[in-house]
Parts: C-alpha cells; structure tokens; sequence
C-alpha cells in the first residue's frame, strides 16, 4: 500500500497567480489548469485548479480523482487566500478507498488551526504560523501554483508546507534552482524552469513556465506525476521512485 494511504488510514489526509497591488507591478498567474495523473507514465486519473480574484484575494478550488488497482483517491479542495497568497482559510473533503476524510485548516494570530476527521475520529491540533504557507494535499496542482507564487515573492526563502496527515503538521520547504529545461506548450517551444522541492525528506520535481504556472510535477510517491493538458517536456523527465522506507 502506498505510503500516503496508510497514514491517512489511520488519521488523516493526507496558487496561485500572485495578485499584487495596483501601486506594485502585476504578476499575472494562470487561473485554471488541467493535469493528467500519471504512475510510471500510465495514465490513472485527473486534477485540475482554478483561481478567481475576490476583494479580499483569491479563491481557490482543486478536484483530484486517481483510480488504480490498490488506490481509489477523490479530492476536492476549496481555499481562501489574501492578495499574498496568505492562507486564510481552507476546507478539503476526500474519499481514500471508501473511507471519508474531512480537514478544516484557518491562522488565528499566532497559530494555525487545523481540525481532521477520518474513520470516525477527530483530530485539533495548533501549528505554528508562517506567513509564506501552502496548505499541501497529494496531486493537488493548485497548492503546487500557490507554491510557485509564494516562492518568487520570497526569492525562494522561509517557505513552508502545512501537511494535512496523521494530526497535522507544518514543515519547511527547501527549494532548490536546476539548469532550465525545455518543452513544448500546445505544441509551442516554451522555456521551462525547474524546481526541486524537500520536504520532511521527500523531493519534488517541479516543472514551470515564464509566466511561473506549474507545467508538471513528479511526486515522491511511487512513480506518480502530474502533467498540465498540452504540455511535453523534452526529454520527458522519468518518473520518480518512491523514498525508502
């Protein structure tokens, strides 16, 4: 069973474009993407994100759905950010092989509240607040974008994960800048960025564009990849092996 699967069974669950004010310059950032799930390049499911611009800032919304032998994983997730890309408050649902996960997450002033309810059981648990956040499900391609957001504001740096597993945790993100690579985008040339993300240990490989819109991602998990609609990369970068155990 993959590794993923077995924390939430036992606990849990387990971008943007940056809207700027109008006296700054203007980041424009896709505001909706279409990926396809794959494990070692076999297609298994669907994600997709959309971002809409609020007074407040920005809503957010991702639905995943992966169906493989072993692994039936349905995701909807709905966000509220600020004009920073702040977290502000976050709501995500998901079906891991018939059984129900539910997580709430919001900042008071000091900290983050996070609440996870799964095979019957609940979980509260109090993090520390970091400005720079990304709450961070698997095969979510939206937190992935608000990622890529936070870090060309930040030059990369005090960058952190809010990981909704077991009762919740927050982890740093270490990003680190590899020689660009290329692609091609609707069947155009397009210059691609590449990214390698650590956290609690796990690389991932993040794919993006001029505009700083995630083109793919190859997760930590076994294999698994996320690939925006219309996107090649060449070469087309390998898939990922799972981390030891």
């Amino acid at each position: 069973m993959y590794r993923f699967v077995r924390v939430l069974s036992s606990l849990a669950i387990a971008g943007s474009f940056a809207f700027i004010l109008v006296s700054l310059p203007l980041t424009v950032r896709a505001q909706s993407g279409k990926f396809t799930v794959s494990q070692n390049g076999k297609p298994v499911g669907t994600a997709n994100y959309n971002f809409a611009r609020t007074p407040e800032g920005l809503d957010s919304s991702s639905v995943v759905q992966v169906s493989m032998q072993g692994l039936d994983y349905q995701l909807s997730k709905t966000e509220r950010l600020s004009h920073s890309n702040k977290l502000l408050h976050v709501q995500l649902s998901a079906i891991i092989n018939s059984s129900a996960v539910h997580v709430v997450a919001a900042p008071d002033p000091a900290q983050i509240l996070i609440n996870i309810s799964a095979n019957g059981r609940s979980a509260t648990t109090r993090l520390d607040a970091h400005d720079s956040a990304v709450f961070l499900p698997d095969f979510d391609p939206g937190a992935l974008e608000t990622l890529l957001a936070l870090a060309e504001a930040n030059n990369n740096r005090d960058l952190w994960a809010i990981v909704p597993k077991r009762s919740g945790s927050i982890e740093p993100i270490q990003l680190a800048t590899l020689e660009d690579e290329h692609g091609t985008l609707e069947g155009k040339p397009v210059a691609v960025h590449h990214l390698v993300a650590t956290i609690a240990g796990a690389d991932t490989h993040i794919f993006s564009g001029p505009k700083n819109q995630l083109l793919q991602a190859e997760l930590p998990q076994q294999g698994f990849a996320l690939v925006r609609d219309g996107f090649v990369l060449t070469p087309s970068a390998k898939p990922m092996a799972a981390p030891t155990q």
